[in-house]
């Protein structure tokens, strides 16, 4: 049951890897199903998905019980009640940046007057197969909202929106926060500043803390540093050009001749 317990998981504090997905193919994600990952995440912010897509990578991932995150081009609950309605376990919702803000996107998350709209006939659900008390059940144990916390504003918010009800997880982005902060490469005292606080806010309100991280060895510092427990390490486009890259350099070492 990796679906169904992935948010238990979450917000249990234990490590758990991922990455985000930038191909939009299924076979890509049979692969990484294959992996040992925790989770993949589907970016619909910065790649190509269309409504497709994300429709069939997530009737692979519901056939395989595995658990796919979408994020989200943007905040709005169309884009929101999409994912969801594919079968997501969960959305990533970039530019969080004020209360409000998170407020409304919990909402589109969850159902109840002026959030996500009540359909019983999509995968998610069972296709109609299931009563609606279990369907609610199922989107208050096993919905995932998290809110991308990516400018300084957010920053400044950032124990508000740990605190509001139907956030899950902070996602502190170290590439967006650096820019913001005039940084040329991730770093810089504000942005351990800006990271410690997202992982104080997290831990108070319960939250997962979240991150983006290049590789393994930085995910263990940031575990140390900020608390940071579920990791979106790289990318699948990350793994394929360093694996063809080491068998260039070692086909290209080869003595002529030898």
């Amino acid at each position: 049951m990796r679906i169904a317990g992935f948010r238990d998981r979450m917000l249990s504090g234990a490590p758990l890897a991922g990455t985000f997905m930038k191909t939009p193919d299924v076979q890509i994600l049979e692969v990484l199903v294959s992996s040992g990952l925790d989770f993949v995440c589907l970016d619909a912010e910065h790649s190509p998905f269309d409504r497709g897509a994300l429709d069939a990578c997530c009737a692979v991932a519901r056939a395989c019980d595995f658990p796919v995150l979408i994020r989200v081009g943007d905040g709005s609950p169309r884009e929101i009640l999409h994912a969801l309605d594919y079968g997501a376990v969960g959305v990533v919702v970039p530019h969080v940046d004020s209360a409000e803000k998170a407020r409304e996107v919990a909402r589109a998350g969850r159902f109840g007057v002026g959030g996500r709209g009540y359909a019983g006939s999509t995968r998610w659900a069972g296709y109609a197969t299931r009563p609606m008390a279990d369907v609610l059940e199922q989107s208050r144990t096993e919905t995932v909202v998290i809110a991308q916390i990516e400018e300084p504003a957010g920053v400044e918010a950032v124990e508000e929106i740990a605190a509001t009800d139907g956030i899950d997880g902070l996602f502190v982005g170290p590439a967006d926060l650096s820019v913001s902060y005039g940084q040329t490469a991730i770093g810089g005292a504000e942005l351990d500043a800006a990271m410690k606080r997202v992982g104080a806010a997290a831990r108070a309100e319960g939250c997962a803390c979240i991150s983006f991280v290049p590789d393994a060895e930085k995910a263990a510092d940031w575990a140390k540093d900020y608390g940071i427990s579920v990791f979106f390490v790289a990318s699948e486009h990350n793994w394929i050009r360093a694996g063809a890259s080491a068998v260039a350099q070692g086909v290209h070492a080869i003595k002529s001749g030898g």
